[in-house]
């Protein structure tokens, strides 16, 4: 996968994530995967999200981090600690430490592509709209653009429920926000997602690794 770093675009891209440390990530892939080859999903996930933004047209790359950077984080990127608190807590903070158009994603859809985002990159994507809002198939959000980042479009909207998704996207528009939609998204949480995503986005790191390491759960 390339690693060019074009600099060329008006948006932050932030990505949200965990340092991948076993028992503390993806802890519904287990079982059938162990701790430690949870943790493998999820450092293959989160490089392959990692190596797709540095091909895209940006004005900073931001990593927002629980925990510290390790192999699996490429070159070219901000890492910034994440804030405590609750998740929406975490993302208002994300968004506050940007000027100007941002978009965040999570670390669970390794299959993202740059032309499923170019919508919001392209030079045009911007126009008439104050905010971007990509559906999980499970009831949240894989991605939420900000014309303007204010955090209190983001804080106080209850996390990791079915409704999530919703929510947030209602309280874009009752303050009034032009949003655009991006396609809905599986995230990685189980094993089953774990296949699909692997096989939705065969050529990455992530599904080298759960071909690996499903092989090895078999036998």
């Amino acid at each position: 996968m390339s690693t060019r770093t074009p600099h060329d675009g008006p948006t932050t891209l932030l990505v949200i994530a965990k340092e991948p440390v076993p028992g503390r990530v993806k802890t519904r892939l287990t079982p059938p995967f162990s701790p430690a080859e949870a943790a493998e999903l999820a450092a293959a996930a989160l490089e392959d999200t990692l190596r797709t933004l540095l091909t895209l047209p940006a004005r900073r790359r931001v990593l927002v981090l629980d925990g510290r950077p390790g192999p699996w984080t490429p070159e070219g990127l901000d890492v910034l600690p994440q804030s405590a608190g609750p998740l929406d807590e975490r993302i208002a903070a994300a968004f506050a430490t940007c000027t100007g158009p941002a978009l965040l994603i999570g670390m669970d859809t390794p299959q993202i592509t740059p032309a499923l985002l170019a919508p919001v990159l392209s030079p045009g994507g911007w126009d008439g709209c104050d905010a971007w809002f990509g559906p999980a198939e499970d009831g949240g959000f894989w991605a939420l653009g900000l014309a303007e980042p204010a955090p209190g479009l983001v804080r106080g909207v209850p996390m990791s429920r079915p409704d999530t998704g919703a929510l947030q996207r209602a309280r874009l528009t009752d303050a009034g926000l032009t949003v655009r939609d991006l396609p809905p998204l599986r995230d990685v949480d189980t094993a089953e997602d774990a296949r699909y995503v692997a096989a939705a986005a065969p050529r990455g790191r992530f599904a080298e690794a759960h071909s690996r390491l499903s092989r090895a759960v078999a036998r």
